[in-house]
């Protein structure tokens, strides 16, 4: 019986590549600055934990923050839904977690490692301790069905657990999926590692200079900046770790919306 009844569709460095598209090849050689320090893990601390959907996880496809089909963009279903207080306005999208099931006859004794890609929002019918587990200031883990079962029996609904922020471990450079249209580019960034978060972003046409993008929701950036017909370079900087990342000409001048590109840069 699913608890959860929502389910939502220090120090800097510049690291400097030029990068390739998924889908449109571009080859090119690439500089690194010195390796930074990596993300490191937080304390545990205390918390619950419920899930939602069935074990197919397809309730937790599209989400809050934007991911779209979680298997296709390589999160899977070790995937969690993050209450008020966990999720920032969408900052938090992209990080990691691990969750154990703690002090409970339904425990398992495991650990899931999973990415936050949603939001379990409020609900203010129920009492924060009767059903509202959501609510703020409340911190909580709405985990997919797949994921809550590593850690205790599902049966149980809702469990005492400890979890810790962990770095995120991914393949390959940072990813961008492109929508919007000739004067409006929004950005979609997967596969983010280290801190897993993104505080800023800004976006350079082979014809113009830095543009500040606005955050939009979730993992998304926005630009409202004619940049048809040039090549696209992306700065990034991360939420939690305030390192920045530069992937120069991570998309050719004929990019086009609805495609993914691909840097071979990422945070650690």
């Amino acid at each position: 019986m699913a608890s959860s009844l929502h389910s939502w569709s220090s120090g800097f460095f510049f690291l400097i590549v030029s990068t390739s598209a998924m889908f449109v090849g571009m080859a090119a050689g690439y500089s690194r600055a010195p390796s930074p320090t990596a993300f490191r893990p937080s304390l545990w601390s205390q918390a619950h934990a419920t899930f939602y959907g069935d074990e197919t996880a397809r309730e937790t496809m599209g989400g809050a923050c934007g991911y779209g089909n979680l298997f296709q963009t390589g999160y899977g279903t070790d995937t969690v839904a993050l209450s008020t207080t966990l999720f920032k306005s969408g900052y938090a999208c992209g990080t990691c977690y691990q969750i154990k099931c703690t002090n409970a006859p339904a425990c398992y004794g495991a650990i899931a490692t999973v990415t936050a890609t949603n939001i379990c929002p409020p609900n203010w019918s129920k009492d924060s301790n009767r059903g509202g587990w959501c609510n703020p200031p409340r911190v909580h883990f709405d985990m997919s069905k797949p994921a809550f079962m590593k850690i205790a029996r599902w049966k149980a609904g809702i469990v005492p657990v400890m979890y810790r922020r962990v770095p995120c471990v991914r393949i390959g450079g940072l990813r961008f999926r492109f929508q919007g249209n000739g004067y409006w580019l929004l950005v979609y960034v997967t596969n983010v590692g280290g801190g897993g978060d993104i505080a800023s972003m800004w976006v350079k046409g082979s014809r113009t200079g830095w543009i500040s993008m606005s955050h939009n929701w979730g993992a998304s950036y926005q630009a409202f900046a004619s940049l048809g017909g040039q090549a696209l370079s992306f700065k990034i900087t991360s939420y939690t770790t305030k390192q920045t990342v530069i992937a120069l000409n991570v998309a050719p001048s004929n990019w086009a919306v609805g495609m993914t590109y691909k840097s071979s840069v990422n945070f650690r």
